[in-house]
């Protein structure tokens, strides 16, 4: 029982990364009906973006300009990167994608790709090939109970994650704009017709998700604070499947899968040889989707839209 708990807690900050990647491919996807596989590497950006924002704080404060404590500049390096890599997927909805709004979806797709891949070459002519390490914002502690470990990053990491849940789902349940992007996830036919700005609320949902990716990207710098500009290629994919296997465009199929996919892959590695890790979680992945191939939370008219 204690190695379950154990590894039960690792798979949730884990499945933490997951879930928020995630949530920005089902945003895009549920409303737009568009792959964005360059978000792997908004995820990667965000983390970039973080770091500097992370090391210029620091900086101030050995300067003695601005003295603040670790978790005040842990903070301000969420918020600040959010919005930073916010405007970053705005700009690839603006540039890359809204002109293929109505091309096939496969040439959307494969500019994803091509986005992605301007992203890690623009970072290696930038920095370089060297792997920079995150600065250490807060010291770690070890909780033991039961026999359990579990430290403060862990819980920061799962408890921060779960707060921007919830933030994003009372944006989207609450507000006019979280309306008008359920209302265009039903129906992108229509509801332009009815005066939503089409173009605003695509901007809207590039942001939000780019926005959670930083914030991922910030907590896996916390947990493994080895940043390089290749980091969000399979970290992406993997949130794209658990996307998919969440349901076209459902907050909570993404996020909870997102965590499932997590536990998955702690609890098979820690029965089989690490090396069938991937082989097997997705073996059950697929066994999942062959019996709801709507996904957990998707609903069936989805498959019949903007094909």
């Amino acid at each position: 029982m204690v190695s379950f708990f154990q590894n039960l807690v690792n798979a949730l900050q884990w499945g933490s990364f997951y879930a928020l990647i995630a949530l920005g491919y089902s945003m895009v996807y549920g409303i737009l009906m568009l792959f964005n596989f360059a978000h792997g590497d908004i995820f990667m950006v965000g983390a970039y973006i973080g770091f500097f924002v992370a090391t210029g704080l620091l900086s101030l404060a050995v300067s003695g300009s601005l003295a603040l404590p670790g978790w005040l500049v842990l903070l301000l390096t969420i918020i600040i990167a959010m919005a930073l890599n916010s405007i970053v997927g705005m700009l690839v909805e603006r540039i890359g994608y809204r002109p293929l709004r109505d091309a096939p979806r496969a040439s959307a797709a494969i500019t994803g790709l091509m986005i992605g891949i301007i992203l890690e070459t623009g970072n290696l002519a930038l920095l370089g090939a060297q792997r920079l390490s995150f600065p250490s914002l807060i010291e770690t502690a070890t909780y033991t109970v039961g026999g359990v470990s579990v430290t403060n990053k862990k819980i920061m990491i799962v408890g921060v994650a779960l707060f921007l849940m919830l933030v994003l789902h009372l944006f989207i349940t609450k507000t006019k704009w979280g309306m008008a992007m359920r209302a265009m996830a039903y129906d992108f036919a229509i509801i332009p017709l009815m005066g939503v700005p089409i173009n605003t609320i695509a901007a809207l949902t590039f942001g939000l998700g780019s926005a959670l990716a930083a914030a991922a990207g910030i907590l896996y710098g916390v947990a493994y604070p080895i940043l390089d500009p290749y980091m969000g290629i399979l970290i992406g994919w993997k949130a794209f499947v658990a996307a998919i296997l969440g349901g076209r465009g459902s907050i909570l199929g993404a996020a909870f899968a997102g965590f499932l996919l997590g536990f998955i892959e702690i609890f098979t590695a820690t029965i089989f040889p690490s090396t069938f890790r991937d082989l097997i979680a997705y073996s059950i992945i697929l066994i999942i989707l062959t019996f709801r191939p709507h996904g957990l939370f998707g609903e069936a008219y989805s498959a019949r839209l903007r094909l």
